[in-house]
């Protein structure tokens, strides 16, 4: 499923990696701040991101490539393994380690039915429950989940998340009725 598939304009992925040798991605808590940071300035330009969740060693993103002909030189591939090269950059200066911190090569599967959108929202909200970073997901921190519910002001695509569970209720339902067996099937490794 997660075969070096091209990433194509218009349509939607889902991203993943953990870190090299089961190593953490994310040592401190500014760590995250940090990625976040990177994201913004390499996946932005290229990409909407509809749901997210980072964890101390593997993360979460769902995102829709933008249309190619609004792209000015960027590719799509070129811009993850930037924002993924950076990061390491400075985890390894500022930690005094050497070598990979990610896997080699992201995963990346293309989501091909709204199905598939719904169940693959919930998945990544759940990720951090589910792995027993957290007890409750709805309270993690560094996942979409809370920003969508609240209604915050980010730059992921909140309401067009809520639109395909059809309103904010139905999405907090979904959430609360989480089946992981809906989509177990579609997902590798994790």
């Amino acid at each position: 499923m997660s075969k070096e598939i091209p990433l194509v304009g218009g349509q939607y992925y889902h991203i993943y990696n953990r870190g090299n040798n089961g190593e953490n991605l994310f040592i401190e808590e500014r760590n995250y701040q940090y990625f976040f940071e990177l994201y913004i300035r390499h996946i932005y330009p290229i990409a909407n991101t509809y749901a997210y969740c980072l964890m101390k060693n593997h993360f979460h993103l769902l995102v829709q490539m933008k249309p190619e002909q609004d792209l000015t030189g960027l590719n799509y591939s070129k811009q993850f393994s930037n924002l993924f090269n950076a990061y390491t950059k400075t985890i390894n200066n500022t930690y005094q380690r050497t070598g990979s911190l990610f896997q080699k090569n992201f995963k990346r599967i293309l989501v091909d039915s709204d199905t598939y959108l719904t169940h693959l929202v919930n998945y990544i909200h759940h990720n951090p429950q589910k792995h027993g970073f957290t007890d409750d997901f709805s309270t993690y921190p560094y996942s979409s989940y809370q920003t969508i519910y609240q209604q915050k002001n980010s730059r992921i695509e909140k309401q067009k998340v809520i639109d395909w569970f059809g309103n904010l209720k139905l999405f907090v339902e979904y959430h609360q009725q989480f089946d992981e067996t809906k989509i177990q099937h579609l997902i590798e490794d994790d």
